[in-house]
């Protein structure tokens, strides 16, 4: 008995059941990897949960695998369960993965081939060479009834015709009577790889009629039913099989997604709505009403207001479009027409989330902890119970206190994963404190990282174990010094102690050999950042402190003389190193290790040096004068004077306006020429003495500063312009225009709000910082 289907075909499903039910067969031969037959009781374990999918993978190279997806409407499941709950021997009788792994010239196949496709790739790599153009077979069927839609055809005659009145098998003659003259006509459909497994198929089943004596039930795809009933001899079929290449290979049970089990996720056998088809097999009656009912729950949870009289006008509505269309029923197209019109305003915005949370849906599969696995994957599963992180097919944000035993155990877990390649969470702006001590991830849990898990075995049996042979090899391996130092870091944010030490030693051994102080440039911000984690995580950075600081000096040395004879783009990138560093001095500086507290001063002595050099950018100029303004060690005469030395009437327009987009780019630098009118004043007179053949040059320079301005910055400068010198302070400090602005401060105003201030800061009454070991308040960000 050949029962051929359509892979995750609810329809199928159901007439695979029924057929079962109906010839009460002695043995069930599944299409799949018989590799897989001692797995088949896990099926029926009470914590398998599907989707699932069997993982093949080679037991040499992880990284060579393929899936075989199964949901709960897949033909094959149901035929599994059938088979395990009535005490019927139960097979898979596909080409072996040993087979399929190591075919000659192909990448990793997936097994799990749908009726209408012929042949996929697994994982996302390339199928094999074809002999001839590959075939949709219900492409092609739906092509002769004259539909468009593949889908919408095989709705209409399989999804809403039932399993066959009166005769479970008519829906399987029907199918097999269609492939039969597809397969006429197209042959193989342009895939040799599947002549080669219906040999081994039909070896399989003629060695299970010899076994059984008859009652042989085999579930495949029906593109297979045909050649699998061709009369052809034990010969012939071994000798297509003879000379395969062979490797070795472990097979389990692993989660799977609705969101991967859908065409659109790049899976060539899948279905365009699993969320759908799962409803459809899952639903005991009256599934459009159900569905119906599904959507406004939905839309109502997202507040939109969706009330019972919407599900019934949107139920009328389906059933008339599908009246109108000459369906039996409606179907997916139906009732998507109708939400929209009637629960969404014609919108499809709402529409876009129906589809991607129900349509497609963000189901996620289980297997049993007895399912095999490297020892890799049990110390992470282990790991996700004891932090209660569980994955999740939805994508959902993780905000972590790192004060927190448990949330810092997740943060480490996290970050070993990303250094062993497993990306289960991406790092994320927190939308909290930005201090050291929280962390946001946005976390999603995909099929394919069971196989990173795997590859990542092979570099230990924990993940600490693995994570910390992987960052040795890596900085090994590294190829410049951004590279060891970023691996520092990362080192440091998982908690790796034991490749601490290899790493360090290639990082000052990196340092000392490269001369290129944009390398070093580089590299210092995330030296120094790493030193902050000592605070929250308790990690030794003393060697990683002595290591920036060597790398600082070595900067200090070398920029003066890297600032010369630049063009245009290499010093705007300078102009990023400058702020990078200086902004990795600050915090280094701010470290607790004494030999630091002179770094600060020296920096300050190279920005002096660019400041005042002819020879440099004016964008350098400008942005190192800048930086000692904020820093208090230029004061505002000084910086009045540079500028004024920049703007002179003898200095090129293009150079001048470098070297204010240097000095006020940024957005803090509008607050600058907002409070200081002599600036304001310097760069004003400047800019209406640009003679008119020069001034197309430096526009764009001059809008690209201004431009970062707030809206607000930009108004109030256009205010004060217009008003012109004299008139701004006298109106401001009248009160008469502009609030805010004064010739002084209110000091008397300035102190009303320091008791607020000192308790949002968390500090104490005697001045000092509550809770925080190197005198910065807890909570306020580095």
């Amino acid at each position: 008995m050949l029962l051929g289907v359509r892979h995750h075909g609810p329809g199928s499903a159901r007439a695979v059941r029924a057929a079962l039910e109906a010839a009460l067969p002695r043995v069930v031969l599944i299409e799949g990897p018989p590799e897989a037959d001692p797995l088949i009781p896990l099926a029926a374990d009470e914590e398998t949960r599907p989707p699932v999918a069997l993982l093949a993978h080679a037991v040499d190279e992880p990284g060579r695998s393929a899936f075989w997806p199964l949901a709960e409407f897949s033909p094959e499941w149901v035929a599994l369960r059938w088979a395990l709950d009535h005490d019927v021997p139960a097979r898979f009788i596909d080409l072996p993965a040993a087979h399929t792994l190591a075919w000659s010239g192909a990448a990793a196949g997936c097994g799990d081939e749908a009726a209408e496709e012929p042949a996929s790739g697994a994982d996302g790599e390339e199928p094999p060479p074809r002999a001839d153009v590959r075939v949709d077979p219900l492409a092609v069927l739906a092509g002769t009834a004259g539909y468009d839609d593949p889908e919408r055809w095989w709705e209409d005659v399989v999804e809403h015709r039932g399993v066959g009145e009166g005769d479970p098998f008519a829906p399987f003659a029907a199918l097999e009577e269609a492939m039969g003259s597809l397969r006429e006509v197209y042959g193989g459909g342009g895939q040799d790889r599947d002549l080669v497994r219906e040999a081994y198929m039909r070896l399989q089943v003629r060695a299970a009629q010899r076994e059984f004596g008859g009652g042989v039930a085999v579930v495949c795809g029906a593109w297979h039913v045909p050649a699998l009933r061709r009369k052809a001899t034990v010969a012939a079929d071994r000798a297509m099989l003879k000379g395969l290449p062979k490797v070795r290979t472990d097979v389990t049970w692993v989660p799977w997604t609705y969101r991967r089990l859908a065409r659109a996720g790049g899976y060539g056998a899948g279905v365009d709505s699993p969320g759908w088809y799962g409803h459809l097999f899952a639903a005991p009656d009256r599934p459009v009403e159900r569905w119906l009912a599904k959507v406004a729950g939905l839309l109502r949870n997202e507040g939109r207001t969706v009330s019972p009289a919407h599900v019934i006008e949107a139920v009328r509505l389906a059933d008339t479009l599908a009246a109108l269309r000459g369906r039996p029923l409606p179907g997916l197209g139906e009732t998507t027409d109708a939400v929209r019109a009637v629960m969404c305003d014609g919108s499809d915005v709402p529409l876009a989330l129906v589809h991607d949370r129900l349509v497609v849906g963000d189901a996620l599969g289980e297997v049993p902890p007895s399912a095999p696995a490297v020892p890799l994957q049990r110390d992470l599963a282990r790991l996700q119970r004891r932090l209660r992180l569980k994955p999740e097919a939805p994508e959902r944000e993780l905000e972590l206190d790192l004060r927190k035993e448990t949330d810092a155990g997740r943060s480490r877990l996290l970050h070993r994963l990303r250094l062993l390649d497993v990306p289960w969470g991406e790092p994320a702006v927190s939308r909290g404190s930005a201090g050291t001590f929280r962390e946001t991830w946005r976390l999603r849990w995909e099929p394919e990282l069971a196989v990173r898990v795997a590859e990542a075995g092979g570099w230990g049996t924990t993940v600490l174990g693995a994570a910390g042979a992987k960052a040795e090899a890596d900085a090994v391996a590294a190829r410049s010094l951004a590279e060891v130092t970023a691996l520092a870091e990362h080192c440091l944010l998982a908690g790796v102690p034991d490749a601490l030490p290899t790493v360090m030693r290639i990082l000052a051994d990196r340092a000392a050999l490269d001369t290129d102080v944009g390398h070093l440039a580089q590299a210092l911000p995330a030296l120094v950042r790493s030193l902050r984690y000592g605070d929250v995580r308790g990690t030794d950075t003393g060697a990683l402190a002595e290591v920036a600081a060597g790398l600082a000096e070595r900067v200090f040395v070398g920029l003066p003389p890297a600032c010369t004879a630049l063009d245009a783009d290499a010093a705007e990138e300078m102009r990023h190193h400058l702020d990078a560093v200086h902004r990795a001095v600050g915090l280094l500086g701010g470290t607790p290790a004494p030999a630091h507290g002179g770094l600060r001063g020296r920096w300050q002595a190279v920005l002096g040096v660019l400041s005042a050099r002819d020879n440099v950018p004016g964008v350098v100029r400008g942005r190192s004068a800048r930086l000692l303004l904020d820093d208090g060690a230029l004061d505002q005469e000084e910086a009045a004077r540079l500028m004024g030395l920049a703007l002179s009437a003898g200095t090129p327009p293009g150079d001048a306006a470098a070297w204010i987009e240097g000095f006020v780019g940024g957005g803090a630098g509008g607050m600058l020429l907002v409070h200081d009118e002599r600036l304001l004043g310097l760069v004003d007179g400047w800019l209406t003495r640009v003679p008119a053949e020069a001034f197309t040059d430096v526009l764009p320079l001059l809008r690209r500063t201004f431009s970062a301005y707030e809206p607000g910055v930009r108004s109030t400068l256009g205010e004060l312009v217009r008003r012109g010198p004299g008139a701004r302070g006298s109106v401001a400090g009248t009160g008469a225009g502009l609030p805010g602005f004064a010739p002084d401060p209110d000091t008397e105003r300035a102190d009303a709000v320091l008791p607020v201030v000192r308790l949002l800061l968390g500090l104490d009454g005697d001045g000092g910082p509550a809770g925080s070991e190197d005198n910065r308040p807890v909570g306020v960000g580095t």
